[in-house]
This record gives structure tokens, sequence and C-alpha cells, in this order.
């Protein structure tokens, strides 16, 4: 029975087992295990075997905390399984017999709690095999000792118990845990979404309170009946000829390159404004850098001018292209906003940069 893996999340999250308290006892673990072996040195007849124990049994208990995965991938979950054999076989090997002291025989409670874990960890039916081949190990120590299989069966069968209680609590957790983790997820799409939608919202509002503000005016001049003067019918267009610009060209629509075409448009000029999304990615220092080109550029102009920032993936961030009665001029911004060397072109270049 397994947990799927929802956004990096495992049941380590829902027990607390990242978690700094977590640490502290696996620290906690490590140092039982150090002392229990440096306790029964002096009664065994050789010392590194104990201490070959000791560190793996430490070494599982920090993977259990700190391997990634859920279930437990199977490179750490082969060799927790080996731990209780392994360890046992180690210390079985170097003490008396028969033995003086329960606390001769540590790893077996000590690799039982790691097993209790793997069973958390979704590997319940490994954990067994291992207790299995430690309670394996024990018998067959006791038997060449001359103690008999059974004394090994019954000074492990003790630990099966623990086990018992793991593999209820994780065929009793891990299901509910799935379920607290998809809960989650759904809150987190549900909130990211309803967050979308009220930034649409807000984002309808400012732009209806500022068409109110331009256009309001203007509307209730033309509702009124009476003939609009000429400086009303250039209003009217200027304010088309913003509004426009704000669907068409929307990064290029800051407040002083607004302000810069409306000026370009009032001395005649025609001003034509194109977005095609190629400036999404870039950083503000590119943006600035670019609309203030823009802006030089349509503050001494005559003629038509178009602006284009080009689609993504093109050769050139934005182009301007200038054309008057005498000639045609094609300015090009590299992707860091910088002008690179212009070119002159006949009149059919118009069709080219709108176009390409």
């Amino acid at each position: 029975m397994s947990i799927d893996v929802i956004r990096g999340e495992d049941v380590r999250d829902l027990l607390g087992m990242r978690t700094r308290a977590a640490y502290l006892m696996v620290g906690f673990y490590g140092l039982a295990c150090v002392l229990l072996a440096a306790y029964m040195l002096t009664s065994v007849s050789h010392w590194w075997p104990v201490v070959v124990a000791a560190v793996l049994c430490t070494a599982g208990a920090i993977t259990l905390v700190t391997a990634s995965g859920d279930p437990l991938p199977p490179r750490y979950t082969a060799a927790l399984t080996l731990i209780g054999p392994v360890s046992s076989g180690f210390v079985l090997a170097v003490v008396p017999v028969p033995v003086t002291t329960t606390l001769q025989t540590w790893t077996f409670g000590a690799t039982t709690a790691i097993y209790t874990f793997m069973c958390v960890r979704g590997r319940t039916l490994c954990a067994w095999i291992g207790l299995a081949a430690t309670m394996a190990t024990a018998s067959l120590w006791a038997s060449w000792t001359g103690q008999g299989a059974l004394h090994g069966v019954a000074i492990t069968v003790i630990n099966v118990a623990p086990l018992l209680m793991a593999t209820f609590f994780a065929f009793t957790i891990r299901p509910l845990g799935k379920a607290i983790f998809t809960l989650r997820q759904q809150s987190t799409q549900r909130a990211a979404t309803e967050a979308a939608a009220s930034a649409i919202l807000d984002e309808r509002d400012a732009q209806l309170d500022r068409l109110d503000e331009l256009a309001r005016p203007l509307l209730a001049r033309i509702a009124s009946g009476t003939p609009l003067t000429p400086d009303e019918l250039l209003a009217c267009r200027l304010l088309e000829a913003h509004l426009r610009d704000g669907l068409r060209a929307p990064g290029l629509t800051d407040q002083a390159t607004a302000a810069a075409a409306r000026r370009a448009r009032t001395r005649g000029v025609e001003v034509v404004m194109l977005d095609d999304r190629g400036m999404a990615d870039s950083d503000d220092t590119v943006r600035q850098r670019l609309l203030e080109h823009v802006s030089a550029r349509l503050d001494g102009v005559t003629g038509t001018v178009t602006v284009r920032i080009m689609p993504p993936g093109r050769v050139n961030l934005a182009t301007i292209l200038i054309s008057t009665d005498d000639d045609v001029t094609r300015l090009e911004y590299d992707h860091e906003g910088h002008l690179i060397p212009t070119e002159t072109r006949g009149h059919g270049a118009v069709h080219e940069a709108i176009d390409v």
C-alpha cells in the first residue's frame, strides 16, 4: 500500500519526520547505540564487530528520515532490510555464550525500531522479512553454540509485537495520509484559482475605472448632440489610439511611452504599436531601456512609425520602422534593449516589419 508523492510530499510530512525534533530523536537513537556498544566492549571477544553494528544501526535511522520518496526507494529498502541480520550477526559472533545480560543482544531491539518505521515508509513486507531474517540469524547462532534453535527464537520473538503494531498503524495512517495530501493539494489549487480570479476582477475593475476616467467626458460630450470642435475630434482620435495601444501593445504602454505617442500623434505622426510578447520574460532593466529608446524616437519623428515587440525566439527583441516621404529607416534592438546597426530600405520594408 503506497502513497503517491504529491508535490514532494510523503508520509514523513504527516508524521513530522522532517522536523528538528525528528532529527533530535535520531541523534538520541544513535547515542543509545553507541552507549550500548561501549557498555559491552569489555565482555566481547573482539570489539570492532560491535562498533560496526552500532554504525549500521545509526546509519539506518538516518536513512529512514532523510531518504526521499514514498514508498521508500528500493535501494534504501534493501539496505535497511539487511541491517537486522547483519548487525545481529556481528554482535552474536563475539558475545559470550550464554549471554550474561540482555543488553548484549541490543541489536534485536535497535533494528526492530528501524523495521517499525519501515512499515510507516511503505515497506511493511520487507520489514517482516528483515525481522524474520534476524530471528533466523539468532536461531542459527543458538543452534551452533549448543543452546538450541528455539532459544534463538525465544530471545527475538518479543520483537514481533511492536512490528505488529507498526503494521496496523501503517495500514491505518498511510491511506489517511494520502487523503490528507490530496485535500491539501485541492485546497492549494482552489486558493490559487480564487487568487487568479480575484486578480482578474481587480484588473477588470481598474481598467473600467481607467476607461471611465478617460472616456466618460468625451462620451458625455458626444451624447449631448452638439457638434464636436476640431480639438475635441483630435482628443477622440488620440483617446481611441491610446486605448488601441493598450489592447495591441500592453508591453509598450507605460506612462512615458504613452505620453510620447500622444505627442507624436498630436503632431500628425501615424503611430502603430504592436506587441507579440517577445519581451514577456525580459527583466525590468531591459524593458525600461527599450521603452526609453521608443519614447526618444517618438519625440523626434515625422511620417509613420511602427513599433513592434517581436515574437519569442526571434533574433531581435524589437524593431522601430520610421517611414517618411523620402525613405524608410528600420531600427533593431537586441535582447538587452540596445540599439544595433540601423538599416535603410525602400518602402517595401514597411510590410516586412509588420508581417515578419
